[in-house]
């Protein structure tokens, strides 16, 4: 069974906001004439990595709930410049919006099992992927969603 990452998208507001990130670094990418895949850093390297690429995701958390996923498809090590260990989290560049599960915030990354992740939007009951971000937001706020 898959394992799967959580983690806080810092400096995002919406799924949207994502979605621009990605496409914004995959360009940048292609100009510079880099393959054009996604991938976020992290200093600590999961030590259960064939779990994760078994069908593993990595589940984002926007304004304090897990909204979408990525899928991952491998994880890279490497030294930086100033001697630190890091992994790249490769990513498929596509979101799944899932269903709204409440995280509080913590630091760096947690793994989480396939029976704890929200749903894919679709499989579950809501419908919340298909409101306007800004009404999606304004109700979460007011604890509506």
């Amino acid at each position: 069974m898959a394992l799967n990452l959580v983690k806080l998208c810092v400096g995002c507001t919406a799924i949207e906001d994502l979605a621009a990130w990605i496409d914004f670094r995959l360009d940048e990418r292609r100009r510079a004439g880099l393959p054009a895949e996604q991938f976020h850093t992290t200093r600590m390297v999961p030590k259960r990595a064939e779990e994760l690429l078994d069908g593993g995701s990595l589940y984002w958390v926007i304004k304090g709930n897990i909204q979408c996923r990525q899928r991952l498809t491998d994880l890279r090590t490497f030294t930086d410049d100033e001697g630190i260990s890091r992994c790249n989290l490769v990513l498929e560049p596509r979101i799944i919006v899932t269903e709204w599960q409440p995280r509080r915030a913590f630091q760096g990354w947690r793994y989480l099992t396939s029976e704890d992740a929200p749903l894919d939007e679709g499989q579950g009951k809501s419908g919340r992927a298909k409101l306007p971000p800004e009404l999606r937001n304004e109700l979460a706020s007011l604890g509506l969603l």
